[in-house]
């Protein structure tokens, strides 16, 4: 309704609705369908190419096993070595969420909205579905299917997939032991098990 580019702030209308995580909205394939038809519109928005992205978040990367973990020691070290490997091609960024799950998603009326922008960046896209990737889609692919059916692509590449998936991985362990939430540092390690197997 109103914005103030100095004071960073951006002033929306309420959204009627009910949370879907933890709701029965959660494991309904139309509200993922929805959910994608609404991440294609924010993701068409007009991109541009960043030549130091990937070098960017390498960096990031390599920085975050530098802070207190459990992750064990030859893990790590297979994680470092890794990275130090990757390459650092160009890369599209587009407007993203950056927390794209059913936690920030509303339903009223069968009709799926979205809340809470505070991460939203320039990013590839691909980085916005790293995080239903390992709940939502790794518990049932049929959501999978119906979120991608309403994106209308996918636009994950596998390179460049298998870098987001680590560093999302690596992410999660690090900073859920920085919190103490166990439940979610052991996804962490469930994470960086899945990127890291042949």
């Amino acid at each position: 309704m109103h914005h103030d580019e100095a004071a960073l702030l951006v002033v929306t209308r309420f959204l009627p609705g009910q949370l879907v995580e933890g709701s029965p909205a959660a494991e309904d394939p139309d509200v993922h369908r929805q959910a994608g038809i609404l991440l294609a519109l924010m993701h068409g928005q007009p991109g541009v190419v960043d030549e130091h992205y990937e070098a960017r978040e390498n960096r990031k990367m390599i920085g975050w096993p530098d802070r207190e973990h459990r992750i064990a020691p030859d893990v790590e070290q297979r994680l470092r070595d890794e990275i130090a490997a990757w390459p650092e091609p160009p890369a599209t960024l587009v407007p993203t969420h950056g927390d794209w799950q059913p936690r920030n998603w509303l339903v009223h009326d069968g009709v799926v909205s979205v809340i809470d922008f505070g991460r939203a960046d320039l990013r590839p896209a691909y980085t916005d579905l790293a995080r239903l990737a390992a709940q939502e889609f790794r518990r049932d692919p049929a959501l999978e299917g119906a979120f991608l059916d309403g994106y209308g692509a996918d636009p994950r590449g596998p390179d460049a997939w298998h870098r987001q998936q680590v560093r999302e991985a690596i992410g999660t362990a690090v900073w859920a032991y920085s919190v103490g939430d166990e439940r979610f540092e052991a996804q962490g390690h469930r994470m960086i098990a899945d990127a890291l197997s042949p």
